[in-house]
């Protein structure tokens, strides 16, 4: 039969490509790490549509953030006009935290998407909009958001805490009035600020109040750590207690972490160790007395011990 010159075989038709795709990419810098999961990205994508034969693919959207475009999305905006003009059935994208930057902007953009009667495939979530119902997708989307962002911060403070335990942090060399960074990032003094500190501290262990503080530097006409013509009280009680000026300082001790971190001599001292311990004392010592009609009375016993 196949030797018969009269017999003419048909190859079988393909079947047409009669679905638009785009595909839609984003990564949030341009760092060589972020470009190599871009290229991942857009290539296991591609091979998605072209292993679809009734899929045809239109274009490809990809937008880079940078630290001069911003969050700029130039590429989702001008597929959201492409699929305004009809020209796209489906979008493929890679995850929910790809196509939008947050829960908001997803929702507000997948009804726009519905309203044109265009799909959109998560492919990292296995989500089709075509086979969810709107509620449910509203609801996994909400979820998503939610896990992705506690993880984010989950990062974050795991970021903080190896930093500050391997002594890397830059919150070490925050500085505080009194100091500037130098050249390296490190805390130098700043003469001019650390005489004021110095008056400060004298000013407190000669018996001076903070008010009376605040208004010996505003006769002085020296200025807040902001500027400003007008010290506060918590401006001046913040800076008694100020670890930093005997170069200590410590990290993550709000109560919360279940460890700090503390770093001695990290910085060169403004205030003598002794001298800062007297302060210390006479704050506490302070924090027990009480203005009264008859004067200065101790408080009661229950707070005989408190510390700062």
């Amino acid at each position: 039969m196949t030797n018969n010159p009269k017999v003419h075989f048909i190859p079988p038709r393909l079947p047409k490509r009669e679905k638009r795709v785009g595909i839609y990419c984003r990564v949030s810098s341009n760092s060589a790490e972020q470009l190599n999961s871009l290229t991942a990205q857009v290539s296991a994508l591609t091979k998605m549509v072209a292993a679809v034969p009734q899929w045809l693919l239109v274009d490809i959207y990809i937008d880079i953030a940078s630290s001069k475009t911003g969050s700029s999305r130039k590429e989702f905006t001008r597929m959201l006009d492409d699929c305004q003009a009809h020209n796209l059935d489906i979008i493929l994208t890679k995850s929910i935290s790809r196509f939008g930057r947050d829960t908001v902007e997803v929702l507000e953009a997948l009804h726009q998407l519905k309203t044109l009667n265009i799909r959109v495939i998560f492919e990292q979530e296995s989500l089709d909009t075509a086979d969810t119902d709107s509620a449910l997708m509203i609801s996994i989307i909400e979820s998503i958001a939610q896990a992705e962002n506690e993880s984010r911060s989950d990062n974050i403070k795991w970021g903080i805490k190896q930093r500050a335990a391997q002594g890397t942090s830059k919150l070490y060399n925050r500085k505080c009035y009194g100091y500037k960074n130098g050249s390296d990032g490190s805390l130098i003094i700043d003469d001019a600020e650390a005489k004021n500190v110095q008056l400060i501290f004298d000013l407190y262990l000669q018996g001076k109040s903070i008010i009376g503080i605040i208004k010996e530097l505003e006769e002085l006409g020296i200025k807040t750590p902001t500027g400003k013509e007008k010290w506060s009280k918590r401006t001046i009680d913040v800076m008694l207690s100020n670890e930093k000026y005997i170069g200590v300082v410590r990290l993550l001790n709000s109560g919360k972490n279940e460890v700090h971190y503390v770093s001695e001599n990290n910085n060169p001292s403004i205030i003598s160790k002794k001298k800062f311990k007297a302060v210390q004392i006479e704050k506490s010592r302070r924090s027990n007395i009480i203005k009264g009609e008859v004067g200065n009375q101790r408080k009661s016993k229950k707070y005989s011990s408190k510390k700062h």
